[in-house]
């Protein structure tokens, strides 16, 4: 594993930054323009002194203007996903579609017992555990060349193996992010406490304002589900058949059009369902033309006034894909405690060309997962037998602007297959509710006769818009 930040790191670059943080600080209270109370701050140490001095005020805000880009590498996938969870980042991964990850090489945690104290039998558990990923890899190159594309052999593989990613992120939510990996519930996963600690050896050198709230940070390991499990014993772990729609906005249709008809000619709710009434009797297709229109306008704001709630169930070789999406509210089960392994999917390539040597390896990682749990490993070390076709339910509630956007990425025939499969239970769901919203789902082939993928595409836009041709 290895963490840098690759920008801002010169003594001028990091007296920049403070700089335009102590501006933002200085602005609300100073006289001066922007510039000129920027040119102000033209000492590194009273910045700094002012900065932390505000921080210690609660106002933190302005540590949004000092922006970080850390190149993560050979981190596993668990970082992955609990990082691109942080909704104010960004990130660009390495794919797992498009590159063989046989040679990747994988993280190997010191093994601890449940007193989180170093197991006795360390040495020996990393020396069979080392072997044992060996084998998980070996089996998905075996799985490559059995003719399988590597975006389906990929589910063989375990959550230890590494990622790389690049990830930018404010001083604000990188504050968060080192409390959590460190002082959290996160903690207790080996390589997102290292994580934590690589990025506050880091904010030592390059972001010093951080310091001293980091530094006096307390553990705090509760989940949030002490008196839940105190009343209610965990039931058996069922993965759902399909994405489920939960609840939704009632006539989300109408609440979409009359939030335009509000806004635009300022009026309230009553007047505008009576301008909406109208407008339906003088052309019944009035409301369709609407909704047309606004689900095509620059901003769409209309339709973040109504929501759809799903329980989907996803594998954590696609979690990524829904993750990443960021301006909806996901809920993703923690890692631990430890879920059930037997709950897992077989990709269909996979059933038909290697089938015996997938359903053997998941054996044996079964198999020795229960082992080291025997030994009494502790379970925060445990997470790296998870593989990468583990199922788990997760929940999201989208507004209808977001679920749009994600309709037109994956409901196109380039999107990998499970995700295009909740994609396409989320639109049909959504406009069985809200028909008119449903008329703007789907991909961009579909809804706008448009295809952005270029020498990429699959072709069915050409099928389309021949058909439309002859249907004229």
């Amino acid at each position: 594993m290895k963490i840098e930040l690759i920008g801002g790191c010169t003594k001028e670059q990091l007296e920049t930054r403070i700089q335009y943080v102590a501006g933002a600080g200085k602005l609300s209270r100073f006289p001066g323009n922007v510039t000129e109370v920027l040119e102000s701050c033209n000492d590194y140490e009273s910045n700094l002194k002012l900065i932390k001095r505000i921080i210690k005020m609660g106002h933190k805000s302005i540590i949004e203007h000092d922006y970080l880009v850390f190149a993560l590498n050979d981190v596993t996938p668990i970082a992955e996903q609990t990082l691109i969870g942080y909704r104010l980042t960004t990130f660009t991964v390495k794919s797992r579609r498009e590159v063989d990850f046989r040679t990747a090489g994988f993280y190997t945690p010191e093994f601890k017992n449940k007193d989180g104290e170093l197991h006795e039998k360390n040495e020996e558990l990393k020396e069979e555990y080392n072997k044992h990923m060996k084998m998980l890899f070996n089996a998905y190159g075996d799985i490559v060349d059995k003719g399988i594309n590597v975006e389906d052999a990929r589910f063989i593989l375990p959550y230890s193996y590494h990622s790389n990613f690049i990830m930018g992120v404010n001083g604000r939510e990188l504050e968060k992010m080192i409390i959590a990996l460190r002082n959290g519930k996160l903690s207790k996963i080996p390589d997102l406490k290292e994580i934590g600690d690589e990025l506050y050896k880091i904010v030592k050198e390059y972001i010093p304002y951080l310091v001293p709230n980091l530094k006096k940070q307390e553990d705090n390991m509760k989940s949030g589900f002490e008196y839940l499990e105190s009343i209610e014993k965990r039931p058996e772990i069922k993965i759902l058949d399909k994405t489920n729609m939960i609840s939704y906005t009632p006539n989300s249709d109408d609440v979409v059009l009359e939030s335009a008809i509000m806004y635009h000619y300022q009026c309230s709710k009553e007047k505008a369902k009576e301008i909406l009434e109208n407008m339906a009797q003088k052309d019944e297709k009035a409301k369709e033309k609407m909704m047309y229109e606004i689900m095509h306008k620059e901003e769409r704001r209309e339709l973040e006034q109504v929501s759809f709630t799903f329980q989907i169930p996803i594998s954590l070789a696609v979690l990524t894909h829904l993750t990443r999406h960021r301006m909806h509210s996901l809920l993703i089960p923690e890692f631990l405690p430890m879920w059930d392994m037997k709950n897992f999917i077989t990709p269909e390539t996979i059933k038909a060309k290697a089938n015996d040597i997938y359903q053997e390896a998941v054996k044996k990682n079964m198999e020795m997962a229960e082992k080291f749990k025997s030994l009494g490993v502790n379970e925060g070390d445990l997470v790296y037998f998870y593989l990468s076709n583990q199922m788990v339910n997760v929940i999201t509630t989208m507004n209808a602007r977001n679920i749009q956007w994600v309709t037109r990425l994956r409901c196109c025939n380039k999107a990998q297959w499970q995700i295009r499969f909740i994609a396409n239970d989320i639109r049909k769901q959504v406009t069985e509710v809200a028909p008119l919203i449903g008329k703007g789902l789907g991909a961009t082939c579909m809804t706008d006769r448009y295809c952005g993928e270029g020498r990429e595409c699959c072709g069915l836009i050409d099928k389309l818009l021949e058909a439309d041709s002859k249907n004229k």
